[in-house]
Parts: C-alpha cells; structure tokens; sequence
C-alpha cells in the first residue's frame, strides 16, 4: 500500500508533468502533421504551370526558351545552350609564357585538380553550339549540334522556341543520329523558321532509305545544303539529282549542293549530271572525295557544252511552244504592242501548226525588236530554221522567251539570268572577298529569277535532224577532287571548258565572265603534268575571279 500510496503520490511530481507535456505536444503535432500531410501531397496550383509547355510565350533569347521549354515538358538534364568557341584571332603566346611557368600557377594546379577535371569531362556533355550576331548579343545567327542523338522531344521543343529567333541563318547538324522519321519531322520545323534560314547541313548521319533529297522539294526554300559524309551512293545520287530536275519540276531555290565524302560512282555521276540538264538555279557543286570514273566525268562534261535533246525532251519543248503561243496570242488583240501582235498573227498565218514554226516559235519575237526587221521576217518560213539555228550556235546565254509582257523590251533569255547577274556582282563586289562570300550573294539573284522561263524554251540548234541544247553556263563551281577521273575523262572536260570559254565572255568590261569560274580536278588519276590538265588550267586561270583580283592587288594598274 505504501508503495502504491507513494507513487500516486510521486505521480505528480513537477517534473513529470514537462514529461507529459511534450508527449501532448507531440501527439498534437502529430495529428497535425497528419492533417496538413494530404495538403502536401497534392501538388500546389503553382506547380502545373511548368509542366504545361503550350502556355509559355518564346522571348526569342534561345538559352532562356530553350531550358523554360524543357523543364515544363519534364526534360530536366537538357543539353545547354553555349555560345560556339572561337580562337582569338589576336592571341600569340609569348615567348616568356612558353619557357618558364609562374610559381603560382603551380601551386594552383593541385587546388585546381577537380576544377580542371570537371571542366575536362563537361566538354562531352551534350550542348547547342550557337554563333550570335555581332550587333544584338542575343540574336542567334547559326546554331550547331554535334556528336549526341537529336530525339523527337528535342525536335518537338525546337518547333517552339525556333520560330521566334529572327536572326536565324543556318542549322548545322553533325552526327546527331537522325533518322529517315526524325528528318521527316527535321523537314516539317523548317518552313516555322524565320525566313532568313537558308543553310542546312547534315553530315555525319547515314540514313538507310537515302531520303536526304526531301529537304530539296519544290516547296523548299533551302539555298546551301550540305550532305558530306553521309555515305550516299549510287540510289541516293538517283533521288538527288531528280530532285535538281526532272521534265515537269526543277529546284529554283538551292544555290549550292556539298556531296563530298561519299560514296558516288559513276552511275551515280550520271543521275547528278542528268539533274543538270534542266537545273538553272545551282551554282556550286562538289562532289569531292567519291568514286567517279571517267564515265561519270563525261557525263558531268557533256551537260557543260551543247547536247542533244531526248526524243521526250523534244516532245515537251514543242508542247510549251505551242501553249506559250496560244498565249501570246490570247493577249495580244489587249496589247499596246500593235506591230507585235500583227506579226505574231502574220507569222502564225503563214507557217500553221508546223514542226518547224512549233520548234521555231520563240525566236520569232528576235527581230520584232526593231520595225525594219518585220518585212524580211515574214518572207519564207524557213529562213526562221536558218536564224534560229544561228542563234542557237553562236549568241550567248543570256537569250530565251521571257513570260511576262516585257519580253519583247528586254529581248530573250531570263533563262540564265543568275549567271549574268552574279558574275556582274563578283566583279564590283566581291573581288576581296572569298568564294564563300561570292555565293552568298548569288542568293538574292537566284530569288530575283524565281520566275525563270523552262530551259526546254532555250534557244536550240538543228544539225542532222537532231535538236542541240546549249550547255548549262548557270553552275560556277564545280568541284571534283580526289576521284578516280584519268586523261580520258579530262578530254571531255577541256572540250567543255573550251566551249564555255569561247560563248561565255564578257560582252564588256563592267560584266565578268559567265558560266563555269572554278574546276577542280586536282588529286585524281593522272600526272600533275599532264597536258591536257595544264591546258585546262590555263583556260580556267583567267576566269577566276578571286585570283584575278589578287593579281590586280599584286600588280596594280599604274595611271600613265
């Protein structure tokens, strides 16, 4: 009983009751800790926002939309967006830095040691290389990937954040494991791009089905396309060079086409010269570095000089005659022209629907330019076979049948338009610059002849039965080193060249030379010495524009 008695009576010691106090204490934290634990689980409203990247409004900085996109769509060890690195071009090491190092880079070599590691491994760590423009520090100009797989989610968050960068000029991709789907997906983001996008490289990244001739469709406003090192063959040749050109379609935006470092015989050679046939937008082709033989090599030269027409080609050139005919005439009782449109009538009157007034048709308007040439034009039907056939031979590219009203104003040939324009432009422009700055100002004049007449409606030249195509004098560049080409291929170039020198000069001094400026053969097989290599040097010495200015800088034109 007495100990019973003493521990009621101990019971409420003072300093039990602290005891209790802080179990109640905790039990009542407890239960509330229990109450506000479902509050906690659920996730506050500020919290959906990030997951809900539809909402977020691009600023146009890349860095910053380019992480906000990712972290709302749940990406969170995103690659980061870096400024590309690039060598000061003013830094030489001194000698003093080179023969002794200082003390106290010594002493912080082994505090550093985990820096210095750190920053080592973060130089494999996925990131978005960009180049910015020189007067907005923010404005992305360029943007390179390299070396990590390009996914879906990345493409996905690029179609949000791209279109708001205004100052965007080239996409470069190098190795970045794209597939045929993940190029599909590529190609569709593309047209979201600021206008200003016009470069597109992919190199690196071989793609089973060869599908890289998508990004040259009809609706694409790609102008410098790089395809190197993607092991394209002969099928992927094929696809690429119809889309340069076919009977109904050609490419009228691409401007240079990089095929280097492939895997590009001589059947594949053929397909690109094929393309050629009817292209009159690409200035710059290279196809360095591949497996042409002497085969692909006269293909490539035989589309350089006049060749002759297909039995089809020929079919469809006198279809377009014949529509552009009924056309002229359906607008020519409209026009102001009066002696135009009574020839147009006179002539069709007397030659009918005939082959040769078919084939003849767009070389009529030549002598409407003139009011005295409308009576002997209309004598015989076949002095019309004579002209056209002197024109064909001998005048240069820069003749063909416009479409607009003007034709009659401005003579023919908006054919070859580029060709005359960017190499007036090389001559006042560019003449320090280097070749790369001389193509990007073919850009403009290549968009300017968006509405170029069909090559088909060229002027041609009749011999033996046989319908003759001047050659293509709009490409400017081609590149073909280090293949297999021997002697017997470079006949077929020095012929080409020898044409292009001799209907390709300049009328004047203010316009430079047209048609092909640059061939290389370099590296192939045959002799350095070889004659037929050193003619064609010395036939494409002169047409150089970049080494004609630098012996203008070297030996400058004294006044006398």
């Amino acid at each position: 009983m007495s100990s019973e008695s003493s521990a009621s009576v101990a019971s409420p010691r003072p300093q039990r009751p602290g005891t209790q106090k802080t179990a109640g204490a905790a039990t009542k934290k407890g239960e509330r800790a229990g109450k506000e634990k479902p509050a906690a689980a659920l996730p506050p409203v500020g919290e959906d926002e990030p997951k809900n990247p539809e909402e977020y409004q691009c600023t146009g900085v890349l860095e910053t939309d380019f992480a906000e996109l990712c972290t709302r769509s749940g990406y969170m060890d995103f690659p980061k967006v870096v400024t590309r690195p690039r060598p000061h071009p003013n830094f030489v090491p001194s000698s003093s830095m080179s023969e002794k190092p200082a003390l106290d880079d010594q002493r912080l070599s082994a505090s550093c040691s985990l820096t210095s590691l750190e920053s080592k491994y973060g130089f494999f760590r996925p990131t978005i290389q960009v180049e910015l423009e020189q007067e907005d520090s923010k404005a992305v100009k360029e943007i390179y990937i390299r070396g990590w797989k390009v996914e879906d989610r990345i493409l996905g968050i690029f179609a949000k954040c791209l279109p708001s960068l205004s100052q965007l000029q080239a996409i470069n991709l190098w190795k970045v494991g794209i597939t045929d789907k993940t190029l599909t997906t590529f190609i569709a983001l593309l047209p979201l791009c600021s206008p200003t996008l016009r470069k597109v490289s992919l190199e690196g990244n071989p793609l089973p089905e060869q599908s890289y001739h998508k990004l040259m469709g009809l609706d694409s406003t790609i102008m410098h396309l790089s395809l190197r090192n993607n092991k394209i063959d002969d099928h992927g040749a094929h696809l690429l060079g119809q889309a340069l050109s076919t009977l109904h379609s050609c490419n009228r935006t691409l401007v240079s086409l990089n095929l280097s470092f492939n895997h590009i015989s001589d059947e594949g050679a053929g397909y690109i010269a094929d393309g050629l046939r009817l292209n009159r937008s690409l200035l710059w082709l290279s196809l360095a570095h591949n497996r042409i033989q002497d085969k692909g090599a006269l293909k490539l030269a035989e589309v350089l000089r006049p060749f002759e027409l297909t039995h089809t080609e020929v079919v469809e050139r006198r279809r377009l005659l014949l529509e552009k005919g009924s056309q002229e005439r359906s607008r020519s009782p409209s026009s102001s022209r009066h002696g135009e449109s009574k020839m147009d009538r006179e002539k069709s009157q007397m030659t009918g629907v005939s082959n040769i007034a078919l084939v003849d048709k767009p070389e009529k308007t030549q002598a409407t330019k003139t009011p005295k040439g409308l009576g002997k034009k209309k004598e015989k039907p076949g002095e019309v076979v004579k002209k056209e056939e002197k024109l064909g031979s001998g005048q240069s590219p820069t003749q063909g049948t416009p479409k607009k009203e003007d034709a009659t104003k401005s003579g023919k040939g908006k054919v070859t338009i580029p060709d005359q324009k960017s190499t007036k432009g090389k001559g006042t422009k560019s003449g320090s610059k280097e070749k790369r700055s001389i193509l990007l100002e073919s850009e403009q004049l290549v968009a300017e002849a968006a509405e170029m007449v069909n090559p088909l409606l060229e002027p041609v030249e009749h011999r033996d039965g046989k319908v003759f195509m001047p050659g293509n004098r709009v490409l400017l560049h081609l590149n073909l080193l280090r293949n297999r080409i021997t002697e017997v291929g470079l006949e077929g170039f020095l012929s080409a060249v020898r044409y292009q020198v001799q209907f390709s000069k300049p009328k004047n001094s203010s316009k430079g030379p047209m048609g092909l400026l640059w061939l290389s053969l370099a590296k192939n097989c045959f002799a350095p010495q070889c004659p037929t290599y050193t003619m064609i040097q010395e036939l494409m010495l002169p047409r150089d524009p970049i080494k004609a200015k630098l012996r203008e800088e070297e030996f400058p034109a004294f006044p006398s």
